[in-house]
């Protein structure tokens, strides 16, 4: 049977800033984070099976990519955990903020790579995580292809 891809798109709101850039967005400020997610694989076969005809059921990669990336992120404030904003950001959690303190510097390439290695994780055997678009304006995003990975 055929190889099939499926895309479910996702929307989150995060602020960043970052650490040691020689711009503005060493400030603090925020996206509007579009998140694509598409996988490939075969649809069920097995006429028995309650997902038959599908790779992998939207809700069930909804599921999955909402728990690592979408409730992770939203609305939250991602800083290098090398960031002199590091008082900030206590101040900010201290209030009852979500801060992630990241290992790496919160660019969009950075974050798609994040995302994808947290997604790859969760998905069934059978399905393989095939790309990932992080567009973080309407004219900028960042791209992970498991074929050049």
């Amino acid at each position: 049977m055929s190889n099939i891809r499926i895309t479910k798109q996702f929307s989150f709101e995060t602020g960043h800033a970052l650490y040691g850039y020689d711009g503005k967005c060493k400030n603090v400020h925020g996206h509007s984070y579009k998140l694509s997610v598409t996988v490939i694989g075969t649809p069920i076969s097995d006429q028995n099976n309650v997902k038959f005809g599908m790779v992998i059921d939207f809700s069930d990669l909804k599921k999955i990519v909402k728990e690592e990336v979408v409730d992770v992120f939203d609305h939250a404030t991602v800083f290098n955990k090398n960031t002199p904003h590091i008082d900030l950001a206590n101040e900010l959690k201290s209030r009852g903020h979500t801060v992630i303190l990241a290992d790496y510097q919160p660019t969009s390439e950075m974050m798609v790579i994040d995302f994808a290695e947290k997604i790859i994780k969760r998905l069934p055997q059978h399905i393989n995580l095939h790309s990932l678009k992080l567009q973080e304006t309407e004219t900028s995003f960042a791209e992970w292809y498991a074929k050049d990975n």
